[in-house]
């Protein structure tokens, strides 16, 4: 349950009320508010009274409730300028329906004719949540068996109790309006989305509806993506409760996959009874009594709402939604429904006029207090005026995310020219350290040069300033999920270069293997019950609704440990303005790196080194780094021998070599056969082993999921990005299809070589790209884009949002483990590749602890 729970995404669409500030009535002019706001956002109804706000999907609840806030705010400074207020509310009270309008669209206009005064009383607005699944069929299915849980929801968020002016004695008046067109409800059971979808053109011929679109059941699959579309709810005027009803109705999708998963009775679900108990949630609201799902009997409001949530704690845990819900539905519990609220103003001795005020206010300082717990709109800085990073993990619709906040209000402090003070600062110490990537000899230079261009030559690996913050629970899913992927590698390698039981037992095709350019006659000289995987380096990145996936799996030479560390150090020194009390101390990360070295050897007091290729090597600093604070030999190829089968390293016996230099630049050299007899009888130890590659190769990728299940019986936690292996005519077709919406990269690449992705290639390139998978398929994978994040980085004078991704790394030794340090990569600005070798930068990675 917990990898399919943390990567389910959800969002929301929000409708709102245009009221005139001075009438307090609904007015017609939607259009003109649309005008101001973002298209991609924002879109028109059914009225012009009425304006919709879509979400983006995200995974955490957080970031919903943030997002969801931003969309108010901005919609409601539209509004200020043109004297409206916007109301999120099933219903408001003060109408004037003959001063309302259809908006200017063929299909309304054709729903109009067709529905008559049906559709001119559509003066309601609800919120719709979406809840990813895997497929349509699942979603069909879903939609059908979430039913009768949702009139808890329908109560908590009943808003509506007025109907043009008149107490309709109902808390959703909106329910009733809404259930008079003729495809409202429940779903009824289907097989399968084509039977479903076969009913829904049943009723587009029969000439009831006109088009698919007008289906809409309390919960309806999409038609186009697969999500299930919750659509009874009221809209509610404080944000915290929308995302309440997005928690639990996740949680709820996220209970009925898993029983489908595990195949057990089907439910007896009795659609009479889910419309009668969707009746009592709409009269009664939260103050009174409602039809308890699993007894099917009337309880209080408060008890049903509680013994669901009690029931859906398993999956509320797993999404790490718990705490938030269960505060949320408490928060809503004691308030009480909108409609009471509004109630209790004509009891007061109020007015209508008094209760769209309230509604109004509401809607309004929900955004502005951040009652949500929110970010603080008041944070101002001027590095981030303009800041565009639509997926952002630090910025959301123009706001510093909370956890920032304290960073940018010290970089704000410091300002544009103190910053590039520190720049200055930053590339004296990476020069003085040797903290370089790729080192450059200085020569050519005429006279002095600056200190910026010295280090432009001296390194390709800028640091950034501004620090990428990892939550304490995301660090936790990546600890978790990263070693169940290199165990199921280390299985796999072993096997390949064994019984290859993983090929008789057809989970893998040979050719996966056997073709591979990683698979190496070395790999079978590994002593046996050797280690082969030491030390890997996994990236991983966060889509745009905040999942984490794995980009790449590294398991021969995976560099980034040693800058990790460095960057750290460095920024301290650089920016120590900076409070890190709250963040994991990556030092002693190469006492860890040690530890799982002397574990791979079979020798009682092993002796460690380090092979480099050389000061050429553009890791050099991290291997000397590394082999100085484990305290071992560092060597090069040319300073290794073998005598009676015994390796010396710089003159000095080795047990394990920590490799850092390409398998066949250290076997290809005079002393290869000699190493790996060494190798094969188990006197010295290669970490990592040679033939490791296969392991990593772009192929094997796509099949690694099937390998934690064939090797462990484990559901994978951390998600692949979907793979087409070009070697299958079928995948090929369809990459050669998608080529200008798909990334392309070579079977063995690594360090961004040869990867194009096809939405910023041109057309030359594309061309390039199709002739190099036509004439050698089987070097070549196509993948979906994942729309990366992106992060704040210091362009000199202000905030731009660049690509990045994390490569963290686990030791396999006597035990897996994760050490606290991870590097963050960063694209050069309008690229998605991260890799040093093309241009990336790197950024200080905070690791925040649980208790942060």
């Amino acid at each position: 349950m917990t990898g399919l729970a943390e990567s389910v995404a959800v969002g929301v669409e929000e409708e709102f009320h245009v009221v005139d500030l001075r009438t307090r009535h609904l007015v017609p002019r939607a259009d003109q508010l649309l005008q101001r706001l973002p298209e991609e956002r924002f879109t028109q109804e059914l009225l012009r009274s009425v304006v919709e706000a879509n979400s983006r999907p995200y995974v955490r609840l957080e970031d919903l409730g943030h997002d969801l806030t931003a969309l108010r705010r901005t919609v409601i400074e539209a509004a200020d300028g043109l004297g409206l207020g916007i109301v999120a509310a099933g219903g408001v009270p003060l109408v004037d329906p003959a001063a309302l309008r259809i908006s200017p669209d063929a299909r309304y206009e054709q729903m109009l004719e067709d529905y008559q005064l049906l559709t001119r009383e559509q003066l309601i607005c609800g919120a719709q949540v979406h809840v990813d699944v895997a497929d349509r069929d699942l979603a069909v299915e879903v939609a059908h068996r979430v039913s009768p849980w949702l009139p808890p929801l329908l109560a908590l968020s009943a808003s509506s109790p007025y109907w043009l002016g008149t107490d309709s004695g109902y808390a959703s008046y909106r329910t009733l309006i809404w259930q008079r067109w003729p495809t409202t409800g429940p779903v009824r059971r289907f097989n399968s989305a084509a039977e479903y979808d076969q009913m829904v053109a049943d009723l587009v011929r029969s000439g009831v509806i006109s088009d698919p679109g007008m289906i809409y059941f309390d919960v309806r699959p999409s038609a186009h993506v697969s999500t299930v579309e919750l659509r009874m709810c009221d809209a509610c005027p404080n944000v915290g409760k929308v995302v309440l009803l997005a928690g639990i109705f996740r949680a709820i999708v996220l209970r009925e996959l898993h029983a489908i998963e595990q195949e057990g009775p089907k439910p007896d679900i009795r659609l009479e009874i889910v419309r009668a108990a969707t009746w009592r949630a709409a009269r009664s609201g939260l103050e009174g009594m409602l039809v308890d799902p699993v007894e099917g009997i009337a309880l209080p409001a408060a008890e049903v709402v509680r013994r669901m949530l009690a029931g859906l704690r398993p999956q509320l845990e797993a999404t790490g939604d718990w705490d938030l819900v269960t505060t949320l539905s408490e928060e809503a519990l004691a308030t009480g429904s909108s409609a009471a609220r509004q109630r209790r103003v004509l009891e007061r001795g109020g007015s209508l006029s008094d209760i769209v005020d309230l509604l109004v206010k509401e809607t309004r300082s929900d955004v502005w207090e951040t009652a949500f717990g929110g970010p603080n709109p008041g944070l101002e800085t001027t590095l981030l005026k303009g800041y565009e990073g639509v997926q952002d993990e630090a910025v959301i619709e123009g706001t510093v995310r909370e956890p920032y906040q304290p960073v940018f209000k010290v970089l704000d402090r410091l300002g544009p020219v103190e910053l590039r003070e520190r720049e200055t600062a930053r590339n004296r110490y990476m020069r003085e350290s040797g903290m370089t990537f790729q080192v450059k000899a200085l020569e050519g230079l005429e006279g002095e040069a600056s200190d910026r261009e010295a280090t432009d030559l001296y390194t390709k690996m800028p640091v950034d300033l501004v620090p990428r913050l990892i939550a304490a629970d995301d660090w936790a899913k990546i600890q978790e999920g990263m070693p169940q992927r290199v165990r199921a590698l280390e299985a796999f390698l072993r096997d390949v270069y064994g019984r290859r039981e993983v090929i008789k037992d057809h989970v893998l095709p040979a050719w996966v293997v056997d073709e591979s350019p990683g698979y190496r006659p070395a790999g079978w000289r590994v002593h046996a019950g050797s280690i082969r995987c030491s030390v890997a380096g996994l990236d991983v990145a966060r889509d745009g609704a905040g999942r984490w996936v794995v980009l790449e799996d590294n398991l021969r030479v995976p560099s980034g440990i040693g800058y990790a560390v460095g960057n750290r150090r460095m920024a301290a020194h650089v920016l120590p303005e900076l409070d890190r009390s709250s963040v994991l101390d990556p030092e002693g990360t190469a006492a860890l790196l040690r530890d799982a070295l002397l574990a791979a050897s079979p020798a009682s007091d092993p002796v460690l080194g380090v092979v480099t290729s050389g000061a050429q090597d553009p890791a050099y600093y991290e291997h000397r780094t590394l082999a100085q604070e484990m305290g071992v030999i560092l060597a090069e190829a040319a300073d290794i021998t073998v005598r009676d089968g015994v390796v010396y390293a710089a003159g000095r016996r080795v047990d394990v070599l920590y490799r850092r230099i390409d398998e066949d630049d250290l076997l290809a050299g005079p002393i290869g056969a000699d190493l790996l007899n060494a190798v094969e009888h188990g006197t010295l130890t290669l970490a990592n082993a040679p033939g490791n590659g296969v392991a990593d190769d772009k192929t094997l990728y796509r099949y690694v999921p099937r390998l934690i299940d064939y090797y462990l019986g484990e559901r994978p936690l951390l998600a692949n990005v979907t793979t087409y292996l070009c070697r299958d005519p079928e995948d090929r077709q369809h990459v050669l299809d998608r080529l200008d919406e798909l990334v392309v990269k070579p079977v063995d690449g690594f360090g961004g070589q040869g990867v194009t992705i096809g939405r910023d290639a041109s057309a030359r390139e594309l061309d390039a790209v199709r002739e190099q998978i036509m004439a050698e398929p089987e070097r070549w994978v196509g993948q979906e884009t994942v729309s990366l994040s992106t992060h704040p980085t210091l362009d000199g004078e202000r905030m731009r949002p660049n690509v990045v991704d994390l490569r963290a790394f686990v030791l396999m030794g006597k035990q897996l483990l994760v050490p606290p340090a991870a590097l963050t990569r960063v694209a050069p600005p309008g690229s998605m590749i991260v890799n040093s070798s093309q241009g990336g930068g790197a950024k200080d990675t905070w690791l925040m602890r649980v208790d942060a």
